[in-house]
Order: C-alpha cells, then sequence, then structure tokens
C-alpha cells in the first residue's frame, strides 16, 4: 500500500549547497593568477634562448646608441641641456622580450627612456 510519499527525492531547497568561503576562492585565485605569471615568464625565457639558438639580426638582443644628455638645474630654477663631454654617447643592449632576462632590461622599457635627459 502507498501513502502518497515520494520516495527518494527531497523536497525544493532541503539540499545544502556547497559554498566556497571568499578565503578559499582568494588563495585559488593567488596560486592560479601566481602559476600563470610563472609559466608566462618560463615560456618568454625559453623563447629567448631558442631565438639565441639561431639568431636574426637585432633578435633576440639589440644595441641602442643614443646621445648621453645631461639635464643641469641652474639656480634660478632653470634647466640647462648638455651633451656629455666625457661620454658623449651611450649604448644599451635590451632583449625583446616581456622580462628582463640575462641581466638585460626588455626593449619596450629601455627605447621609451634612453633619450630623457639625466639629471644632475
Amino acid at each position: 500500500m502507498t501513502t502518497g510519499k515520494v520516495v527518494g527525492s527531497n523536497p525544493i531547497g532541503s539540499t545544502k549547497t556547497d559554498v566556497i568561503s571568499s578565503l578559499v576562492l582568494a588563495k585559488r585565485s593567488f596560486i592560479a593568477a601566481v602559476s600563470a605569471l610563472a609559466i608566462l615568464y618560463v615560456g618568454d625565457y625559453l623563447s629567448v634562448r631558442l631565438r639565441m639558438i639561431h639568431p636574426k639580426p637585432a633578435d633576440p638582443f639589440e644595441s641602442l646608441t643614443a646621445p648621453r644628455v645631461l639635464a643641469i638645474q641652474e639656480k634660478n630654477g632653470k634647466i640647462e641641456y648638455q651633451i656629455d663631454a666625457q661620454n658623449p654617447e651611450q649604448t644599451v643592449t635590451c632583449v625583446h622580450s616581456l622580462f628582463p632576462h640575462l641581466g638585460y632590461s626588455p626593449c619596450w622599457y629601455v627605447k621609451p627612456r634612453i633619450n630623457q635627459p639625466i639629471p644632475m
């Protein structure tokens, strides 16, 4: 004889849903971000190393030459710009990559800054 009850199902709203706490979510997000950054860095490093084996002109390294300009502060508050008499040119080697590798800064970072005057 049946009593009208449904066997084997739960009424709506009676199941407990697993809620991930914000601390666990933050930890997982941090670990995922650090892992992605590490994978990106290793891939960038391997790319530089592979391009060192079969280099093309200016790949993976490039030497940039620019005049060495000094910005000399005067007493009246003005700035005078002069070419350095002792060392008129500067040469900087950079690497074509996203991150610094092998002691060289990335070219995307060096190129906009090479022509900036050196404050004295």
